[in-house]
């Protein structure tokens, strides 16, 4: 029988890192979610000369250095001091929960509203949030952030402009200039209502008792679905299997252009159209492993009981067309919160419960299935099975 996992409640920083298997997690949120060319080489640099040369891209657009030692963390801080990646304190660093689109343009309307949102946060020091409340703005011509987590939703339409408690299904109309502000109001209404002692400190939780704020009657937008690798306006938009990429990819990116951080573990890359074959990206929408979500996994990560990732990429070529697959490592399901068809969840050592339209912790279809059986069984993923 395995022990519950533990739900920390809080997600790492750069100033306040995370333990786990293969050392700190040190996590970088990224001024706009964007990293110049020079700012990425030296994190590229910072993540094999401190750590252990792997980074994860997180699902809110975040970046993490894995396997930091505890002893080299004072100098990786001043290194990214020096690059104006690091906040004044780690209270303001955990505020400061901005996922931005990463289709922003300088001057618009969601470059306007993130920077001020940004500096309004900065210095709201009364605002005690719970570690995980972020926000987001999506104020394009149609939200596109809508699958990504967030609490506070500022979101566009066209020319209009809405402002959301996430799990409402009304808005404030809100516009450029005032948004930020709005947004702030909210989250003092959250805390106001006791929200900050719900469902892990969620908007979503909050609202399941009780209703949104009374002047939000505004209906909301449709958002877009997630996007696939492709050239766009801005550049190159280029998948990471399983979101993590080595130091050395990440260096070579560099040089083609600065880097957009995207919550779907994919790298926008600025002004760049022809991006030549590199190991662990991903070129082709049809490619199966971005129908699949892995966590670390063992050892990596100290709640994992079983490795995920390499049971992931061999099952990703059997996966049925249309067929999501979630492989974790335990029962938090961290990688894919939400239900996919198919879920393996670690349960031991080489050992898996099957969950068909479910999350990690739902209860299983099958019991105590290897790593092996599921490679050599893979009809086990079909929906019909």
């Amino acid at each position: 029988m395995s022990t519950a996992p533990k739900v920390y409640g809080w997600c790492p920083g750069a100033l306040r890192p995370m333990m786990s298997g293969d050392g700190l997690v040190v996590r970088i949120r990224a001024p706009l979610g964007r990293l110049t060319s020079e700012q990425a080489k030296a994190v590229a640099d910072i993540s094999t000369r401190y750590g252990n040369g792997v980074l994860d891209l997180s699902a809110r657009a975040n970046l993490q250095m894995r396997g930091v030692r505890e002893a080299s963390h004072p100098a990786l801080i001043a290194a990214l001091q020096d690059l104006g990646l690091v906040d004044q304190n780690a209270r303001a660093e955990a505020r400061r929960n901005i996922l931005v689109t990463p289709f922003w343009a300088e001057g618009d309307r969601n470059h306007h509203i993130a920077s001020a949102l940004t500096e309004g946060l900065a210095q709201a020091e009364d605002l005690d949030l719970p570690g995980k409340f972020g926000f987001a703005v999506d104020a394009g011509p149609a939200p596109v952030l809508q699958g990504a987590a967030a609490d506070i939703r500022i979101e566009g339409a066209g020319e209009r402009l809405t402002l959301r408690a996430d799990g409402a299904d009304v808005a404030l109309e809100v516009c450029k200039d005032n948004a930020a502000a709005e947004a702030l109001t909210l989250a003092r209404w959250f805390l106001d209502q006791g929200g900050a002692s719900e469902g892990r400190g969620r908007m979503h939780a909050l609202l399941a008792r009780r209703a949104a704020p009374a002047s939000h009657t505004a209906g909301v937008a449709r958002g877009a679905s997630r996007p696939a690798p492709r050239q766009t306006r801005s550049g190159a938009l280029v998948a990471l299997e399983f979101g993590q990429i080595s130091a050395e990819t990440f260096a070579a990116l560099t040089d083609l252009g600065p880097l957009r951080l995207t919550p779907w573990r994919m790298l926008l890359i600025e002004n760049t159209q022809d991006l030549a074959p590199l190991p662990g990206l991903i070129h082709s929408a049809t490619d199966p492993r971005l129908r699949v979500s892995a966590c670390t996994g063992a050892p990596g990560c100290l709640q994992a009981l079983s490795e995920t990732r390499a049971l992931a990429r061999d099952l990703a070529p059997h996966l049925p067309e249309g067929t999501s697959l979630h492989v974790s490592g335990c029962a938090k399901g961290c990688a894919h919160p939400k239900a996919a068809d198919v879920t393996l969840t670690a349960t031991g050592a080489d050992r898996f419960d099957l969950i068909r339209n479910g999350r990690a912790n739902d209860r299983p279809l099958r019991s105590d299935l290897s790593a092996r059986t599921l490679r050599a069984a893979p009809h086990l993923l079909t929906k019909d099975t």
